[in-house]
């Protein structure tokens, strides 16, 4: 895969690469090593790569949740086989909006079914269902099926669904409320129209002490799942060895930010100790690639030797004493302007002072309308190496959902009515397909020709009140 990537990338003339945003799937660990052994050879990978591998934060913060909704409580379950109930038939959907209320009747909303490998639609099917919740329990009250559906449905093997509690929705809902702030934060770093990599190492910290505060609950239900995602959560996020230091940069050079506040995160999430050890080694990280910045923008200067001044001879260009000391005053002037650029380009004091400059300010105020890189290109004069540092880190794409969206063709494939079947109707579905098209069949039927029939009969049997699911043979 890294020699695929390298060969477009020649293709387009790219010899540069900062960093590489991908999912945390084992193959890219290893396309990204190679790719930066290549970045090397052509001497191009800034800091030997050690800032190259972004893992997108959308996935981890999937697999840190998804993780511990495996082992789902009785309440997620049932409410579950409780909504995948009504969604499998048209005419079960509807019997479910009759038991509306008079106000709701015009309501457009309806139930949705989740996808078990993203979490994100669990938590849209419950906060839905939550909505619902009166109806549910007008609809089970009357639909007998739906009770013995329950009861005859199993979360594993042995352990049946059983039937819907009042107990059952108050765990839902304090689940859903849960779910919503991890919802909101994939929203917020999945977004293409801002820059994000400034976020993200204080949304890290912010959900750590969320965690803490809920292992500490009283609720045993919530807490049982916060323990398993605190330790998913520690697996990526627990080692500040195995974080890329480019997500406390990008933290630091926001000037709302800066030092103080990703120190006093570190502390949070590390407590004091390991949170000032931290803190310094990211703070010399920042120095050594400042310095790499500074020594890429300097070059080209060249420094005169004193050779050259002392070979000129001034009787040949028939100038006076006066004159020969004013020019020496300007050539020596010119030397010390240079001395003083390369001074700046080398990592000298000038430079420092720069770099302390910037940590010394007062942080700007932390409003909605802030746009950091707006104050950078207004501050760009003052801060010109910390300025192109910042064009490079702070664009930084801290998830590769928006990508990955745009070039995913699943709406394309599957309305939202099948992506909603089960398993077992999904395989009845195929059976029946393959036997249809069977060459032994004496009359060749075309299942693309009779559709039309096809859904006529399933309005038929829903304005008739029957389940378009069930045909007696």
């Amino acid at each position: 895969m890294a020699n695929g990537i390298s060969r477009c990338l020649r293709e387009w003339g790219i010899n540069k690469i900062f960093t590489v945003t991908v999912d945390n799937a084992s193959s890219n660990d290893v396309t990204v090593k190679e790719l930066s052994k290549q970045l090397t050879k052509m001497g191009t990978n800034l800091m030997n790569g050690n800032h190259l591998h972004v893992r997108c934060m959308a996935h981890i913060m999937n697999l840190v949740v998804q993780d511990s909704l495996k082992e789902s409580s009785v309440s997620i379950e049932r409410v579950r086989h409780a909504v995948r109930y009504v969604r499998q038939s048209p005419a079960r959907l509807k019997r479910f909006q009759e038991c509306f209320d008079d106000e709701q009747l015009n309501c457009k909303k309806t139930l949705c079914l989740d996808i078990r490998t993203r979490w994100n639609f669990t938590y849209l099917m419950f906060r839905r269902a939550v909505e619902f919740e009166s109806e549910f329990s007008h609809y089970a009250s009357s639909e007998i099926v739906l009770r013995h559906y329950l009861e005859h449905s199993y979360i594993e093997v042995g352990i049946p669904t059983g039937e819907l509690l009042s107990s059952d929705w108050e765990n839902v809902k304090r689940i859903t409320k849960f779910l919503e702030i991890f919802c909101l934060l994939t929203l917020k770093i999945s977004g293409s129209r801002y820059v994000t990599s400034n976020i993200h190492f204080l949304e890290i910290c912010a959900v750590a002490v969320y965690l803490k505060q809920l292992i500490a609950n009283k609720d045993t239900v919530l807490s049982e799942i916060v323990k398993k995602m605190k330790k998913k959560f520690n697996k990526y996020w627990g080692d500040p060895g195995k974080m890329n230091k480019i997500i406390f940069i990008s933290c630091i050079l926001d000037p709302r930010y800066k030092l103080e506040t990703v120190g006093y995160a570190l502390v949070m999430i590390f407590d004091e100790d390991p949170g000032a050890t931290i803190l310094a080694e990211v703070k010399k990280y920042m120095t050594s690639l400042f310095s790499e910045y500074v020594k890429s923008s300097s070059k080209g200067v060249v420094l005169a030797s004193s050779s050259d001044y002392s070979s000129l001879d001034t009787s040949t260009f028939g100038l006076s004493d006066s004159q020969v000391s004013t020019q020496n005053t300007g050539l020596l002037e010119s030397l010390m302007q240079d001395i003083k650029k390369y001074k700046s380009g080398s990592g000298g004091v000038d430079t420092k002072i720069k770099l302390d400059k910037y940590f010394g300010e007062e942080t700007e105020d932390d409003t909605k309308e802030f746009d950091v890189l707006l104050w950078w290109k207004l501050n760009s004069a003052r801060f010109p190496v910390l300025a192109e540092m910042a064009r490079d880190v702070l664009p930084v794409p801290v998830s590769s959902v928006a990508s990955e969206c745009a070039f995913s063709t699943g709406e394309c494939l599957l309305d939202s009515f099948r992506s909603s079947l089960t398993p077992k109707l999904v395989q009845a579905l195929v059976c029946l397909q393959d036997w249809l098209r069977n060459e032994k069949l004496k009359q060749h039927v075309s299942v693309e020709e009779d559709i039309d029939k096809i859904e006529q009969l399933e309005q038929d049997l829903a304005s008739d009140g029957k389940d378009p699911s069930v045909i007696d043979m």
